[in-house]
């Protein structure tokens, strides 16, 4: 009898990240009292939930981006590094607390996002609004932009936010429309587009972002600049998508620092009134440039 050969299987390789995409360890004085405040207070941030690449650049300069409704999404997308699970009960000091770091670290431009909250029937859109009217109250000088979920097309939870008027309202895109599926599972293209629509019509400065390097064609990636653009988005972001963990979705590509500079150009003769576009960039990167 013949012996039958099996072959073994082929270990499983991922691409290694090109030298662009390589940032220093953070250290430095400013980096340790802003990690000192953000333990002190207790506070949540997208810069470590996220495991953004620019937290010690950011923390550095003295800035982060505050993430309030807790730490845990009710949502799971095939990209995001944020807990999902079943949150938290509401912290009725959350808003304070995160006033109280603002103005205790001179914050010139506060950027604050938060997790999706659709266990709540007002999305966790009152704290919001409690939120942003807190660090007005304690700090009338700093300029806010706000990164909010969708409220599931609840427009009544969008009226809150435009109610209390941030300086920036932004809300993402994430993806291509042919992605957004699996990119994003509980979401709706054309109901963000839908968000955004609203917030300009409210008077908002408005602003997206998106990831590249998931599969997506540059086509796709110009298309979804017009359709941002049929909205009036006035600023828009554009980064390098990152796996946070194997059990997220694999990066495709890594586009290179010459894509995402045509990316850029592109844009700003769609008209959008800022670009943002590189592979390090995420949604509050460079924020406070944004204030045109």
């Amino acid at each position: 009898m013949s012996e039958v050969l099996v072959a073994e299987p082929k270990p499983i390789t991922r691409a290694r990240k090109p030298k662009w995409l390589r940032v220093k360890l953070p250290t430095g004085e400013e980096y340790r009292k802003v990690r000192q405040i953000v333990s002190d207070h207790k506070l949540h941030t997208i810069c470590e939930s996220g495991n953004c690449p620019n937290m010690g650049e950011c923390w550095g300069e003295g800035t982060a981006t505050f993430m309030i409704l807790g730490n845990i999404c009710t949502r799971s997308c095939g990209f995001c590094a944020v807990a999902t699970g079943r949150p938290d009960k509401i912290d009725p000091f959350e808003p304070l607390r995160v006033a109280k770091s603002v103005k205790l670290m001179s914050v010139k431009h506060c950027v604050i996002t938060s997790v999706d909250r659709d266990d709540l029937r007002d999305g966790g859109s009152e704290v919001w609004a409690q939120t942003v009217q807190t660090v007005r109250r304690l700090s009338p000088q700093t300029t806010m932009e706000t990164l909010i979920p969708d409220f599931r097309g609840d427009w009544n939870n969008l009226e809150r936010i435009i109610e209390v008027a941030p300086e920036i309202v932004s809300h993402n895109l994430e993806t291509v429309r042919r992605l957004t599926k699996e990119v994003r599972i509980q979401a709706k293209y054309d109901r963000s587009l839908e968000v955004l629509r609203r917030l300009k019509r409210g008077g908002m400065r408005t602003k997206s972002g998106i990831m590249v390097g998931l599969g997506e064609s540059t086509q796709e990636v110009f298309e979804t600049m017009d359709d941002l653009r049929s909205v009036d988005v006035d600023i828009l972001t554009i980064g390098q998508y990152l796996q946070p963990t194997p059990k997220h979705l694999a990066v495709q590509e890594f586009v290179t620092p010459e894509q995402f500079e045509e990316y850029r150009e592109i844009g700003l003769a769609k008209g959008f009134r800022y670009v943002e576009s590189g592979p390090l960039v995420r949604s509050s990167y460079h924020a406070e440039k944004h204030l045109f």
